[in-house]
């Protein structure tokens, strides 16, 4: 008799085992090529790196359901360099993603390492985030429309899908001592996706986000004060006390052929807050970005694209307004569907006038593609032939 209420009372824990279904996928992302980049602080450079197109990463995904609709999710995703092994974003060990949360048919909240919601919502009708890799995206990836800073500390709601309209948005803990606002980063965003036509908006707003732990400097080894921004496109602006980006962008797609447009206003707010800079303290810079993309599947293996983006810069301290004119184009071919061979090329040129990083006069604006040292002058071209390999 006890044999057999042991048996049953085993069998009945495999039962509710058994009920929970769970599972764990393993993924990851290896992107690997050759670069030139016509001027690197005067020079040209040739050289080897990892995660132009898409950044290469491991990560693991994981779901158990709870029953009634209900159901525990977790992300941990690290970025790594192909050629050296090391970890990126500052060295973090799960630096791109890191949050765990529940799902239902009310919609999805999480809490950790996550992106906001101008890249979930905007960000993927950019040419950068489609065709193009980091060295397609806006100038210094100013709107953050190609995930260059992930929030920390961050919860996050994403709806479930209405007939093509989803929505979301996040809140950030600055976690500063005696300090409720600082660091803190909040995001809106909505999208639509039914059909030919794709839409997205996207709000961003982050506290003092070059101070220690903020929006600009949260990657884990870089200190207050060097910021972690060196584009010389904004890098004199990033003082503010507030970095707000709205964004919104639009794609259409009739046979072979997807055309899309996207639009930023980008506004550093009351400047010099984080980093005295007496010359410019308390005043606001303002940015304005347009891209026209379009990309054409010639064959069911073979995608071609182009893109023009324009960038107007700030007016402040007298100087003539910076403006960036910039051309993209790619070509990316599949040779099954988890490996492709793709060639980017990306020219920018410059004019106008910027805001030296000290704060104390102007200076001619420099070319400054994403990602890349930046020029010497008003121009720079960079190429990249690369594989990936999705697993």
């Amino acid at each position: 008799m006890k044999k057999s209420l042991l048996a049953l009372a085993a069998l009945g824990a495999f039962a509710g085992v058994a009920h929970a279904q769970s599972s764990v996928t393993l993924y990851g992302i290896i992107d690997e090529g050759f670069n030139i980049n016509t001027n690197s602080g005067g020079k040209h450079l040739y050289n080897l790196s990892s995660g132009v197109l898409q950044g290469s990463r491991f990560g693991l995904r994981g779901t158990e359901d709870l029953g009634g609709g209900l159901k525990a999710i977790f992300v941990l995703e690290n970025g790594f360099d192909v050629n050296t092994g090391k970890l990126g974003q500052g060295g973090l060990m799960f630096g791109r993603q890191a949050y765990v949360g529940l799902s239902s048919q009310f919609g999805t909240v999480t809490a950790g390492r996550q992106y906001d919601s101008v890249v979930d919502y905007v960000g993927p009708l950019e040419a950068g985030d489609q065709w193009g890799g980091y060295i397609a995206a806006h100038p210094g990836d100013i709107d953050n429309f190609n995930n260059a800073y992930r929030t920390n500390n961050t919860v996050k709601y994403t709806s479930v899908n209405y007939n093509g309209l989803t929505f979301g948005g996040t809140y950030s803990f600055g976690g500063q001592a005696g300090n409720v606002t600082g660091n803190q980063i909040w995001s809106l965003g909505a999208g639509y996706n039914n059909g030919p036509l794709v839409l997205g908006v996207g709000y961003l707003n982050a506290r003092t986000p070059a101070a220690s732990g903020g929006l600009f400097n949260n990657g884990g080894t870089a200190t207050a004060a060097d910021a972690a921004v060196t584009s010389p496109v904004y890098g004199a602006y990033t003082s503010a006390n507030t970095y707000q980006v709205i964004g919104a962008g639009g794609a259409y797609t009739f046979g072979a052929a997807t055309i899309g447009l996207t639009y930023s206003n980008i506004r550093f707010a009351n400047l010099g807050m984080a980093f005295a800079q007496p010359t410019v303290k308390g005043q606001s810079a303002t940015f304005n970005n347009a891209e026209l993309n379009f990309k054409y599947q010639l064959t069911p293996a073979l995608l071609v694209g182009a893109a023009y983006d324009y960038t107007r810069g700030a007016t402040i301290e007298g100087a003539s307004r910076a403006q960036y004119h910039q051309g993209a184009v790619g070509v990316d071919y599949f040779l099954s569907k988890r490996t492709d061979v793709y060639v980017i090329g990306v020219y920018q040129h410059a004019l106008g006038e910027v805001l030296n990083e000290a704060g104390t006069g102007v200076t001619a604006a420099t070319a400054g593609i994403n990602g890349l040292s930046g020029s010497s002058n008003q121009n720079q071209f960079a190429a990249r032939i690369g594989i990936r390999h999705k697993f």
